[in-house]
């Protein structure tokens, strides 16, 4: 059962068309293929997010609150109004300065777990990757927007599936201009009003023993 408890937690802590002519005459033409009209590229919901473009990685490390989530996941849809409050603390891995170390911490049925995770830098400085067990279940982190000491919109896509969600580096809530952004660039992924859920701004989590600890390193 704590088996299955980890899983839950760590998930939701992301034709040839033929045709006949009729001939001259009346007589039925042989079958000819029409020209398959070329392909539009497949635009991922991830593509429309802009980058940011001054991130600096850096300045992003450290302590992040989670304030919005704007998402289609099912666990939120049903579940939405008894989220926990969460927080994200990023730094820069001991292995290797290309990635970052990501510990985030909340509450489920009273107890503070903290799941631990890896996000790979790309050569793009507001992109980054949280490898799966196979390539198909990575999912692509974008810095949408930040100005590293207040706010932070990240995109998370998984499967071609979006989640966004608006970090604060303090529990205080964030201006309304902020606030307008983050709903406006859920907006243009389809995620309107009904799928913004708030997170609870009080009781963090602090330390959690290491029986409530699920590592994720390398993947989970």
């Amino acid at each position: 059962m704590a088996g299955a408890w980890r899983c839950t937690l760590a998930v939701v802590v992301l034709v040839c068309v033929w045709s006949y002519t009729e001939a001259v005459g009346g007589a039925v033409s042989r079958p000819r293929p029409q020209r398959r009209p070329p392909k539009k590229p497949k635009v991922e919901p991830i593509d429309v997010a802009q980058p940011a473009s001054n991130v600096d990685i850096q300045r992003m490390t450290g302590t992040w609150y989670l304030l919005i989530t704007a998402s289609k996941c099912s666990f939120l849809i049903n579940h939405g109004t008894k989220v926990e409050p969460t927080v994200m603390t990023l730094t820069f891995s001991s292995e290797s300065d290309q990635k970052l170390s990501v510990s985030t911490k909340t509450r489920h049925n009273h107890q503070c777990w903290e799941i631990l995770q890896v996000y790979d830098l790309t050569s793009a400085p507001a992109r980054l990757t949280l490898k799966g067990a196979r390539p198909e279940l990575n999912t692509e982190i974008v810095i949408g927007d930040t100005d590293h000491s207040s706010y932070a919109i990240l995109y998370y896509q998984k499967r071609g599936k979006i989640t966004m969600k608006l970090y604060s580096r303090s529990v205080d809530s964030l201006s309304e201009p902020i606030l307008s952004k983050f709903e406006q660039l859920a907006e243009k992924q389809g995620l309107g009003l009904a799928y913004l859920f708030p997170f609870p701004t009080y009781s963090h989590c602090g330390d959690v023993d290491q029986d409530h600890v699920i590592n994720c390193v390398p993947t989970c």
